[in-house]
């Protein structure tokens, strides 16, 4: 008799889900949340700012994007972590843009 056992072959394997939709959506969203803060704070003087300086802001959307996705993917679809920090983040990438752009 050989020295050999048997091998259990698993039939059904679990897929792992989706994570990175429900980042990219949240990242997109809170990007143009962010988007709307300076507007609430300066008013519409923040339009003129804006008008020279729209693709550094623009540039920001897939970063956002991309960082919901990898926030996430981290967090494992936590969905309220997933929001707070993904919304924390863009806001906080977004003000930082726009104080060095300002010079404040």
């Amino acid at each position: 008799m050989h020295n050999a056992s048997p091998i259990l072959i698993d039939t059904q394997q679990q897929e792992e889900p989706s994570y990175s939709f429900l980042g990219g959506i949240s990242g997109f969203v809170f990007y143009w949340l962010a988007f709307a803060v300076p507007f609430l704070i300066y008013g519409s003087n923040t339009l003129f700012f804006l008008l020279y300086t729209w693709p550094f802001f623009l540039a920001l959307m897939p970063v956002s994007v991309l960082v919901g996705i990898a926030v996430s993917m981290l967090l494992r679809g936590k969905l309220f972590f997933t929001l707070l920090m993904t919304g924390a983040v863009v806001v906080c990438l977004f003000w930082l843009m726009f104080s060095f752009l300002s010079g404040w």
